[in-house]
C-alpha cells in the first residue's frame, strides 16, 4: 500500500481527542500508537490489544509521523571535548 493510501487511514475529528489525528475515525490517537512503539511494544502486541486495528493502521501512523517531522530541523547536541 502506498503512502497516500496509508495516510487516508489517519483522520481528524474535532469531537475526538480535541481534534488530534486518530486512526480511521476511532478513539485511538496516532500519538498513542507511536508511544506504544517507542516504549518497545511490537506491532503484534498492539494488534492484539486492539482487535479492530490492522497492520496498515500502524504503518499509517508511522507514515504520518514521518511526514510531520520531515520538515522539522533537529540540531544535534554538541559533543563535549574529552580534554
Amino acid at each position: 500500500m502506498d503512502e497516500q493510501m496509508l495516510l487516508k487511514r489517519i483522520t481528524v475529528n474535532p469531537k475526538i481527542f480535541g481534534g488530534k489525528p486518530i486512526v480511521r475515525g476511532r478513539r485511538l490517537a496516532v500519538e498513542h500508537v507511536l508511544g506504544m512503539l517507542a516504549a518497545g511494544d511490537t506491532p503484534d502486541t498492539i494488534l492484539r490489544g486492539y482487535p479492530w486495528l490492522e497492520p496498515e493502521d500502524i504503518q499509517a501512523c508511522l507514515a504520518y509521523a514521518h511526514r510531520l517531522v520531515g520538515h522539522e530541523r533537529i540540531d544535534p547536541l554538541p559533543l563535549e571535548s574529552a580534554s
